[in-house]
């Protein structure tokens, strides 16, 4: 019996950032596709890769949202793991053949020992069983093949550490760890790295990223909520493109500058020097970001004008502190 042809969904122009509880065992793409699925949205990207063996935050960029989300992937990251202990795996996590049983006999102050030393700037050595690239060919292609590659540590920072005796879901003995650290981290390789100052070794049994870059846990909605949502609840879970802004400082512009900022041009003002702008137009109106330096307002990454009126239209953007152009004139 031939099967009726699917129906063609009818995308439509999506603004902004929906925080996504990523479930266990979908990739960051799979759920990706999902929810732009759900969205009918046009244009969707994700902001740096959740394994599929981890839960948790993961923000989802529609529109002109995707033009900030290297803020994301830059941003600083808190995750909650459980580690087994005495077993290593050939791939650091419950996926992999255990290559390795020792036994383990630890103490609270052996705990204490190991966070202090992992806390602060650490080298990490990736894993085989990673995204990252060697020769344009990611690494867990030559693991899949049996071939081990050279790598070179990589310099990241453990801000925060603590480590506890715990159980996994078998009762076997683990430790839990809550890490709050730079990007780049691998936290899988950091719980293997910890199981060898213990001289147990481990493997990650458990991962959930339960914030990052001031996005947490508690702001996630869950594929099966949006599922029973209707189209307009899903979209009131997308939240402004300038969420994705926080920390910037503002600038707002009246009418005609706006118009000449939006179309590449500097402005000047009387501003201080600022790394980060998130620049606004009449109505609260997000015009894109910019760096100011010696009174000029330099555009960085701009919305385009129809950009501008559709995340208007689809958004009441929550009012902010802003500083008012004083005094401009077309550079």
């Amino acid at each position: 019996m031939q099967q009726a042809p699917r129906a063609r969904v009818a995308r439509r122009p999506v603004h902004g950032v929906l925080l996504l509880d990523k479930p266990l065992g979908w990739s960051s793409n799979d759920a990706l596709q999902k929810v732009k699925w759900l969205l009918r949205a046009e244009k969707a990207g994700h902001t740096g890769t959740l394994d599929p063996l981890a839960t948790g935050v993961l923000p989802l960029c529609f529109g002109a949202a995707t033009k900030f989300s290297q803020l994301q992937l830059d941003a600083d990251k808190t995750y909650e793991a459980v580690a087994r202990l005495g077993i290593k795996t050939s791939t650091g996590d419950a996926e992999g053949d255990v290559i390795e049983t020792r036994p383990v006999n630890l103490s609270a102050g052996d705990l204490e020992k190991v966070a202090a030393r992992f806390t602060g700037p650490i080298q990490q050595t990736p894993p085989m069983h990673s995204a990252l690239k060697k020769d344009g060919k990611a690494l867990y292609e030559y693991a899949r093949a049996g071939i081990e590659v050279e790598r070179e540590p990589r310099a990241v920072t453990i801000h925060e550490l603590k480590v506890t005796l715990a159980s996994d879901s078998n009762a076997q003995p683990a430790i839990k760890m809550i890490v709050k650290c730079s990007k780049g981290t691998y936290i899988r390789t950091l719980g293997e790295d910890i199981g060898e100052a213990l001289g147990c070794g481990a493997h990650l049994s458990a991962l959930r990223r339960t914030e990052t870059g001031g996005f947490p846990e508690r702001q996630c909605v869950t594929l099966e909520a949006l599922e029973a949502m209707n189209d307009d609840e899903r979209l009131t879970c997308v939240m402004p493109v300038d969420s994705l802004l926080q920390g910037h400082v503002v600038v707002t512009l009246d009418e005609d500058n706006a118009g000449r900022f939006l179309s590449g041009l500097r402005r000047r003002g009387n501003w201080p020097d600022a790394a980060q702008v998130a620049v606004y137009g009449p109505k609260t109106a997000l015009l894109g970001t910019a760096h100011i330096r010696g009174g000029e307002l330099i555009p960085g990454r701009l919305l385009s004008p129809l950009e501008v009126r559709e995340s208007s239209a689809q958004h009441t953007l929550t009012a902010l502190p802003v500083t008012r152009l004083a005094e401009t004139e077309q550079i």
